[in-house]
């Protein structure tokens, strides 16, 4: 049964690691590709700035469905979401979402033509929070050799998003 202390807490971790792979189709291949993710928990999204030259909205408009995968292998923790995304033209989210950072792709700034605003509405997710303590995870890892138990390294979960 999915909580919202779950749906919290793969916002947490999606926050925290702030770059994913977004995979959409192109065609029948899958394609991914590295984004900085701002999460708007109010809203129920995640979005991104993409470049309306980079294929991304015709892929979308094609199949909407993609998938964000959000790694941090020094701290075990690991956030796959699945949802529905769509690309927007929209020039004053686009201006509320830019930031510093995205003029070293953007230098014209939000007014550049080419900016879109890529929109994910996440509907499911599982998260793998993994235990960072080496002296811990040697020591699940004996205590499994040592009976027929599967080590305790962290939380798995897998939580429903929609409707948040």
């Amino acid at each position: 049964m999915t909580t919202a202390n779950d749906a919290d807490r793969v916002y947490d971790l999606a926050e925290d690691i702030g770059v994913c792979m977004l995979t959409s189709k192109s065609g029948s291949a899958l394609r991914a590709r590295p984004m900085h993710a701002k999460i708007d928990r109010d809203a129920g999204v995640i979005t991104f700035l993409t470049d309306v030259r980079h294929h991304k909205d015709d892929e979308i408009a094609a199949d909407p469905e993609v998938c964000l995968a959000f790694a941090k292998p020094g701290s075990q923790s690991y956030v796959s979401i699945s949802g529905v995304a769509e690309v927007l033209n929209d020039r004053a989210a686009i201006k509320a979402r830019f930031s510093e950072m995205a003029k070293l792709w953007f230098p014209d700034g939000p007014e550049d033509p080419n900016v879109r605003l890529l929109v994910v509405r996440p509907k499911a997710a599982e998260f793998w929070d993994g235990k960072t303590n080496p002296v811990a995870v040697a020591f699940q890892i004996a205590k499994a050799r040592l009976s027929d138990e599967r080590p305790d390294l962290g939380d798995n979960r897998k939580v429903a998003m929609g409707g948040r």
